[in-house]
Parts: C-alpha cells; sequence; structure tokens
C-alpha cells in the first residue's frame, strides 16, 4: 500500500547561481509529478543551504522562495564546508518532515531516480544510497581517481559505500538518529552507514554537470579523502608504528650485516648509505609526526565543541520555524 509522506529534500548551495534556476525548474516539475500520483504531500518542500556563496546564489533563492513557498531557503553566516552545509539542512527540518532526500544542486545526480528512493522508503528502508552505476561522462583520469579514493578510503577503514557521494534518502528516524553523532570533523558518507538502520541503495547514471565548474578539483578530493580517513579510522597510526617496527627489523640486519662485514675485514665507509639512511629516517619521521598532528588537530578541535554551523537567515512557513528545535539550529543573534 502506498503511503504519502512529506519530503523535504536538502541542497547544498556554493556558488550555484549558473545552475540554481534550472534546478529548481526540474525538481519543481518533480514534485508536482509526485503530489500529483499522491507520494508526497502537497506541503513537501525544497530546502538550498547557502554555504558562504559570493555570487548571487541567496538572491536567487529568496527570489525562488518569495514566487514559491514549495522552496525554503537556510542561509549559513559564512562558509562552512559542504558537509556542514548539509548537515544543517538535515538538521533543520528532521522534525517537521517524514524523510529527507539530499543531493548536490550540479544535476549530477538523476532526479528520477528519485522515485525509486520513495519506494524502497515505503517499503521499510530508512536509508536509501544513490550508487553510481557507470562512470561512462567521465574522463579516464576522473574515473581512474575517483574509483582510487573509494578504494583507498575503503582500504583504511574508512567504511563507505562504492561510488556514492552525497545522493541519499534518509528517515526522520535516521535523521535523529545522525543527530546524535556530534563530531566536529564531518564526513557524512562514512558517518551515514554506522547508523545501522535497514539500507537499500538505487543505482542511476550520474550525468556531467548542467553548468558551472566542479567543487571538487583532483586536490580537494584528495584533502576531502584524508579528511574521511583520519575522521573515521586510526589505520594511518598503526601503519607508523608497523613502519616502525619494520624499519626497526631492517636496522638490525644492517646492524648484522655491518659487524660481519667488519670482523671479516671488508669494513669500506658508506658516506653515501649513511647520507640516504639519515633522509629516509628524517623524511619518515617527518611524515609519521605530520599523521600523528593531524589527529592531534582533530582532537583539539573536538574539545573545543563550536557549533559547526550557524544559520543567519531560515526562509520557511511559520508553522515549520515553530516546530524547529532552537538547540539544534543555531540562529545568528
Amino acid at each position: 500500500m502506498q503511503t504519502t509522506n512529506r519530503l523535504f529534500m536538502v541542497i547544498p548551495c556554493y556558488n550555484e547561481q549558473e545552475v540554481l534556476p534550472e534546478t529548481s525548474k526540474r525538481l519543481l516539475a518533480k514534485y508536482n509529478d509526485l503530489i500529483g500520483k499522491g507520494v508526497i504531500t502537497s506541503d513537501s518542500r525544497i530546502v538550498f543551504v547557502n554555504d558562504g556563496s559570493k555570487d548571487n546564489t541567496w538572491e536567487i533563492i529568496e527570489k525562488l522562495h518569495n514566487e514559491n513557498p514549495i522552496f525554503q531557503g537556510i542561509k549559513l553566516s559564512r562558509n562552512r564546508g559542504h558537509q556542514n552545509a548539509l548537515l544543517s539542512g538535515l538538521m533543520t527540518v528532521k522534525d517537521i518532515c517524514d524523510v529527507s532526500i539530499s543531493m548536490d544542486a550540479d544535476l549530477q545526480d538523476d532526479i528520477n531516480a528519485i522515485d525509486e528512493m520513495l519506494e524502497k522508503f515505503n517499503e521499510g528502508k530508512d536509508i536509501v544510497f544513490g550508487v553510481r552505476s557507470r562512470r561512462t561522462t567521465d574522463t579516464f583520469f576522473k574515473r581512474f581517481t575517483a574509483e582510487g579514493y573509494y578504494k583507498l578510503m575503503n582500504r583504511m577503514g574508512a567504511d563507505i559505500v562504492f561510488n556514492h557521494a552525497d545522493f541519499r534518502l534518509m528517515s526522520s528516524k535516521a535523521l535523529n538518529m545522525l543527530a546524535e553523532f556530534g563530531e566536529v570533523n564531518l564526513f557524512l558518507r562514512g558517518i551515514v552507514p554506522m547508523i545501522g538502520l535497514d539500507t537499500d541503495i538505487v543505482y542511476y547514471e550520474r550525468s556531467e554537470r548542467f553548468a558551472g565548474e566542479s567543487k571538487y578539483p583532483l586536490f580537494k578530493m584528495l584533502s576531502f579523502a584524508f579528511e574521511g580517513i583520519t575522521s573515521l579510522s586510526t589505520k594511518p597510526i598503526r601503519f607508523i608504528a608497523e613502519l616502525g617496527v619494520f624499519i626497526f627489523i631492517v636496522s638490525i640486519v644492517v646492524l648484522i650485516y655491518s659487524l660481519v662485514r667488519y670482523f671479516t675485514g671488508h669494513t669500506i665507509p658508506g658516506w653515501t648509505t649513511t647520507v640516504l639512511s639519515v633522509w629516509a629516517i628524517g623524511g619518515l619521521t617527518m611524515i609519521s609526526l605530520g599523521v600523528i598532528g593531524e589527529y592531534i588537530g582533530k582532537i583539539y578541535l573536538e574539545t573545543k565543541n563550536r557549533p559547526r554551523y550557524i544559520i543567519g537567515k531560515y526562509l520557511c512557513d511559520e508553522s515549520d520555524k515553530e516546530t524547529i528545535s532552537l538547540t539544534d539550529v543555531k540562529f545568528e543573534k
């Protein structure tokens, strides 16, 4: 039996003025179709989260809201990054929706996959991951680095869904359980699978970006991967310990070799070997200190317990604003 649910879509936006008019147009058409079929209620909403954009993104969101109340807007007080922007939207709507779907604003995620996601939700799934079926639109370099990214993440202990970004459905129950995770160093792709409710997967073909530039070039993707690994896993520190044991064993072997050479009268001063050894050990030491320092830095940020986001403005129905807990949504004074 089909159930009608109140759906809130949460879409983080950073400098998306070029794509927002088309994104809002397509989402509105999809909502009208779902409402007409009785899949979602007429008071379902689309929430754009402005993550400190420097262009006219917020002005466009305000215009959309004024023209049609189906569009809501959240304006963060400053840029807090994609993950915090997404979390701010999810935590804002968790008590006023039956189900939420998050996606990026660039229209690479297939809007038509929403129908199947909602079907699986009605079947009892609390979390549904949108997963790319193929990467035919990517260049060889992009495909190679992206797939390598997911493999590296899983090998380093960050248990994430392969080829899944942030296109996912979450029930209000799942959102309230997500609210229990209070870490400042946020990596939702790894945190959401930890919730442990009934999950499923919807496969779709990801399109090319409709307009504008990618917000995740190679360097930023590598930085995001390192953030995810150090936020979710202690394997890098264990690797340093294992590397230290390996170097210690090698040093014993070299010591035995040197003693044998000395007692057999074949000792030759090895300037090159000494220099290489010093540089190698020095480099490994600096890398090890860097990784350990990264973890200490994260501990430092966690102990500060600063808010992960501050909402400067919220464009919504007054009834929704009254329902939202002020402990979850921090309004700027």
